[in-house]
């Protein structure tokens, strides 16, 4: 084992100190599917961008980032597509004083 290099460890979040939202996580506790998917999908773009990373391992962190980018796409369509929803439904409702 000695001399293999190894991504560096995630910082964890001490005692008493908030995580942001931004972190897996963070992410993982209080969001949705899509805000852990992008929180993934930063942890791995920063291991690809590090100079660390061995060759051997950034064909499959590569792999793994273009699903979970495609995943997030998905999610972001079915949003869109709830949301325009929504609002065709709101517009085609009848008018009600006493939901007010």
């Amino acid at each position: 084992m000695a001399g293999k290099k190894q991504l560096p460890p995630v910082r964890v979040v001490a005692d008493g100190e908030k995580a942001s939202p931004e972190t897996l996580s963070g992410a993982i506790a209080r969001g949705t599917r899509l805000d852990e998917l992008k929180a993934m999908r930063r942890v791995l773009a920063a291991h690809i961008d590090n100079e660390n990373t061995l060759a051997r391992d950034l064909a499959a962190l590569m792999r793994q980032a273009r699903e979970i980018s495609k995943e997030i796409e998905d999610l972001e369509a079915k949003e869109s597509e709830l949301d325009v929803e929504a609002v065709d439904d709101v517009a085609d409702a009848e008018w009600r004083p006493q939901a007010i």
